[in-house]
């Protein structure tokens, strides 16, 4: 079983709030099959603590206009590592540093991504929070960057 329709649709409206706010390394990952309590963990960055709240509230206030609201919030005060529990899906917002200290994504690793649908700044970003420039896709520089 994989993650519903609905959670990855929560998970999208987040990560495009969080892009919005200039989050980095956006990445989702399908933790149904792990996890019986929730489908879908997304996880952003940020490099500083102002900034790890600024995308707090840009996730939770898009999700509100859907009259969804966390059932736990944990981590706001410090803004190195906040969690949002939405039930379907998780989001942990953390300080770059926390990010690679902790390394969910390793932990997870071997659960699904999430293709997110997001557009940033009219680069795509994957399925693995890399970020993609149609305008470099040919480019004598990616195919050098590609080759290395």
């Amino acid at each position: 079983m994989s993650a519903s329709e609905s959670s990855i649709a929560i998970a999208r409206t987040a990560a495009r709030a969080a892009t919005d706010k200039i989050a980095q390394d956006i990445v989702a990952m399908d933790v149904s099959e792990r996890l019986a309590i929730t489908d879908v963990f997304l996880v952003a960055s940020a490099p500083s603590e102002r900034q790890v709240n600024a995308i707090v509230d840009g996730i939770e206030e898009e999700l509100a206009k859907q009259d969804l609201k966390p059932v736990r919030r944990e981590g706001r005060s410090e803004g190195r590592w906040v969690l949002l529990d939405y039930a379907e899906v998780v989001i942990h917002v953390q300080h770059q540093e926390d990010r690679v200290f902790y390394a969910l994504e390793r932990l997870w690793g071997d659960c699904p991504k999430v293709d997110l649908q997001i557009e940033d700044s009219g680069r795509t970003v994957s399925a693995d929070g890399a970020a993609e420039d149609p305008a470099e896709a040919g480019s004598p520089d990616a195919a050098r960057a590609d080759a290395e």
